[in-house]
């Protein structure tokens, strides 16, 4: 056993959807979250600065005691998972692999369609972590690089939101595909907006529930769950508005976040 908490980053409010599985799944694990809305969105940056804010984010949660990290942003999970799970003498657990095996299990016809940030789009993890579990599976990509700004700003099902997610997806649907993962962790933020553009025939892959059924397999392989003797405690950390983080972020987790830090993450 091992009461530490679980540390969890994401460039921003994204995460958040981890976050919320994981509490719900995992009841009785403390957890660390970070947020760095203050240089959101990663999907648009270079190589070297994702792996350079991947490696900041994972050292500014190592300062905290953490017993795991988790990577709740499909980006640094990309370009960054192997570096810092290779530099750093702790557990990691990346969202990609997860929303991949769900895709696979999700699909009947075997068309899948991936959005994302255009990072995550270029780095074609997606595409070789479906088809290394089911190679017949035929995939559509589609970079979204303005779906991340809109959740920032909490434009979650607004005419703005439907008019940009239709720009990006009604090509999609001529693809015939009846899966679409949603290769974002800010992405589920926008579940209803999508929903109402792919319609009721196309299943939505969400990682987070997926993610944190991957946490708990290695917590308990690795026998470090907490014993639940002590309340679960949950500290918010940001790079921008705390403010802007605690109203978004309450209204999304559907619980109140009595209070949330700013943090110079270039310090680290």
């Amino acid at each position: 056993m091992d009461n530490r908490s679980i540390g969890v980053f994401d460039s921003g409010l994204g995460g958040l959807t981890v976050l919320k599985a994981i509490m719900e799944l995992l009841p009785e694990e403390s957890l660390v979250y970070f947020g760095d809305s203050g240089r959101a969105p990663y999907g648009i940056k270079s190589r070297e600065s994702i792996v350079k804010y991947t490696f900041q984010d994972t050292r500014f949660l190592l300062s905290h005691d953490i017993k795991m990290i988790v990577v709740a942003c499909n980006t640094a999970s990309a370009y960054g998972y192997d570096l810092i799970r290779h530099s750093f003498d702790i557990p990691v657990v990346e969202v990609i692999g997860p929303g991949a095996a769900a895709a696979v299990k999700a699909t009947r016809n075997r068309k899948v369609g991936v959005i994302g940030t255009p990072g995550t789009i270029s780095s074609g993890v997606y595409g070789k972590a479906i088809n290394n579990l089911d190679i017949s599976i035929e995939i559509s990509f589609k970079a979204c690089p303005m779906l991340v700004p809109l959740v920032e700003e909490g434009w979650w099902e607004n005419d703005i939101a439907l008019r940009i997610a239709e720009e990006y997806l009604i090509p999609m649907k001529g693809k015939n595909i009846d899966t679409l993962v949603l290769g974002c962790t800010h992405y589920p933020l926008l579940y209803n907006t999508i929903f109402k553009v792919m319609g009721e025939d196309v299943k939505l892959v969400n990682s987070g529930l997926e993610t944190a059924r991957a946490v708990k397999r290695l917590l308990e392989d690795l026998n470090i769950r907490n014993d639940g003797k002590n309340k679960a405690e949950y500290r918010y950390f940001t790079s921008d508005s705390v403010e802007k983080f605690i109203e978004l972020g309450s209204s999304f987790l559907g619980r109140d976040i009595a209070s949330a830090y700013k943090v110079d993450i270039e310090k680290y």
